[in-house]
């Protein structure tokens, strides 16, 4: 029996683990093919096959970086590629692969800690993201930061600051070693740079504030909003929904004001500057007032829409109480 099938559901006794040995060592993307499958059924093999792997694990020192980063990247889509992630950290890849992420594992060792479980948390953050290799890889390094960051206060709290950014630069030397594509690259640093924009978000936020959000996001500002979702984890009674429910409101502020934005402007270009120059008034919020005063007659059908400036500026010469009240007002 030499299938990984057959090694996955066969009964776990020493002469499958030897069989298991002779597998790696013949072929040592032997090892990937069991954490895909992992990946796939979330069924962990025996755990006498699981040691063998851990005692051949010098083997993937013999796979090419490329045929290490794809056969692993097979793993990431799966449902149940949290159990893959442990597994493959239970037999040594990952601390081979990503010393980075392995490092991790090594915050929840202490006793004193008042964080959440660095490794744990990335794990199940991988898997509620979106089943896109790319967004997976994102979510698998986006807390990297957080070890050399960590910072112990007084009173006892926890602080990672700066997390996000140390681990964009910790993920420059990683694509060193590992040949991720440019575009690939590209995206996965930004993720992780700025994974934590969104939970900044606040309904206060004017649409200003919105409209340069999702300006600065951009092209990634889909992606970066799902890796946010992905990454609330949060046990805490009523928390997560509520993050969610942030999270959703800014995706839907976004959505409404790039909608309003793609509309047609109602007045034309360089109005507010022939409303001052016509009747002598200086810059402040209250030609914003009479141009929104204007506008609201405009979709009340009261006046005609994408007219020349001078219909606009004539019809308002004939309705001066309108410009009286607001700036007397």
């Amino acid at each position: 029996m030499n299938s990984v099938q057959d090694l996955l559901y066969a009964a776990d006794d020493l002469h499958l683990a030897n069989n298991t040995r002779s597998c790696v060592q013949n072929d040592p993307l032997f090892i990937f093919h069991i954490a895909q499958n992992i990946s796939q059924t979330g069924a962990w093999p025996g755990l006498n096959l699981t040691q063998s792997c851990c005692e051949e694990i010098d083997v993937i020192k013999e796979i090419a970086p490329q045929a290490c980063k794809t056969s692993f990247e097979q793993c990431l889509p799966g449902k149940h590629v949290d159990q893959a992630l442990q597994w493959l950290q239970r037999i040594g890849v990952i601390k081979y692969l990503l010393p980075e992420l392995e490092a991790t594992v090594a915050l929840r060792q202490e006793g004193q800690r008042k964080h959440k479980d660095v490794w744990e948390h990335t794990v199940l953050v991988v898997k509620q993201t979106v089943p896109d290799v790319t967004m997976r890889w994102a979510a698998l390094l986006h807390d990297i930061g957080k070890v050399p960051t960590r910072t112990f206060m007084p009173n006892g709290s926890v602080h990672f600051r700066g997390h996000a950014l140390v681990g964009a630069k910790m993920f420059d030397k990683i694509s060193k070693r590992l040949p991720f594509e440019p575009q690939e690259k590209t995206k996965i640093r930004f993720l992780i740079a700025e994974h934590l924009r969104c939970a900044q978000y606040s309904r206060a936020w004017t649409d200003s504030a919105v409209r340069r959000f999702a300006k600065d996001m951009e092209p990634y500002c889909k992606d970066l909003l799902n890796l946010s979702r992905a990454d609330i984890t949060s046990k805490i009674p009523g928390k997560r929904q509520t993050l969610l429910q942030g999270i959703h409101d800014l995706e839907q502020r976004i959505k409404s004001l790039k909608e309003q934005d793609e509309q047609p402007a109602l007045l034309p270009k360089g109005f507010g500057a022939s409303i001052m120059k016509e009747f002598n008034l200086p810059p402040s919020k209250k030609i914003g007032l009479i141009k929104e005063a204007v506008e609201d007659l405009i979709e009340r059908n009261e006046l005609q829409k994408q007219q020349e400036t001078d219909y606009y500026v004539d019809w308002l010469k004939s309705n001066r109480h309108i410009i009286t009240a607001i700036v007397e007002g």
